[in-house]
């Protein structure tokens, strides 16, 4: 199981928007106060994330109803399915129009829609990851969004070190229906509260290997 570990040139630092905007601002005081991050940083990516999706749905509700945003540290990732070559293009290209956001990643991908039962299998698999981060101990799941698209997980958020990054990886690898494990994690230093230098280059490790 190969592991594609992506680091943006600005860096990932922060839980992504995308469980904040689902409780909304008083709720995203809350989840805030349980990661590490500030709550000015939850609160951007929160506004950020429900900006972006907005101007999809504006743009066309069909063609990006599948596509999921995720927001950390002014950083968007763009995941889920469209129909066509040119819509994730224009996706990506919404993106960039949202001020606060100064880096995207697009993982989306050009397919038919997953339907039902490719859904499912989706939520199930997210759902196992989920429980599997959540019940080791080494592991500060709250720091961590996990999205799955056609078996695939995405891991965005924090670690509180290279070894934690790691480790979090290789638990999802090992979840029955994981295809590949794309991880946007980056490592947060406690003292400084800023991305490690050392994360700054992406990599792809086998953590069967490790």
């Amino acid at each position: 199981m190969l592991v594609r570990a992506i680091i943006l040139a600005c860096g990932l630092a922060s839980l992504s928007g995308c469980v904040t905007a689902a409780v909304g601002a008083a709720g995203a005081v809350g989840v805030t106060a349980l990661q590490d991050r500030t709550l000015g940083e939850g609160l951007d990516d929160a506004a950020a994330s429900n900006q972006l999706k907005a101007k999809l749905m504006a743009r066309s509700a069909e063609r990006f109803n599948e596509v999921d945003v995720e927001v950390a540290n002014k950083i968007a990732l763009l995941t889920g399915r469209v129909p066509n070559p040119e819509d994730k293009i224009e996706a990506e290209r919404i993106a960039w129009t949202v001020s606060v956001i100064r880096d995207v990643g697009n993982e989306i991908k050009v397919r038919k829609p997953g339907g039902v039962k490719q859904n499912l299998n989706d939520e199930w698999i997210t759902a196992r990851v989920r429980t599997k981060l959540l019940t080791n101990g080494k592991v500060k799941s709250m720091n961590i969004n996990i999205e799955t698209y056609d078996g695939v997980v995405y891991l965005m958020g924090i670690a509180r070190s290279a070894e934690e990054l790691q480790r979090a990886a290789q638990l999802t690898s090992k979840v029955r229906g994981v295809k590949e494990v794309v991880s946007y994690i980056q490592v947060r230093e406690p003292s400084t509260g800023r991305p490690s230098l050392d994360q700054s280059k992406s990599e792809v490790y086998d953590p069967g290997a490790q």
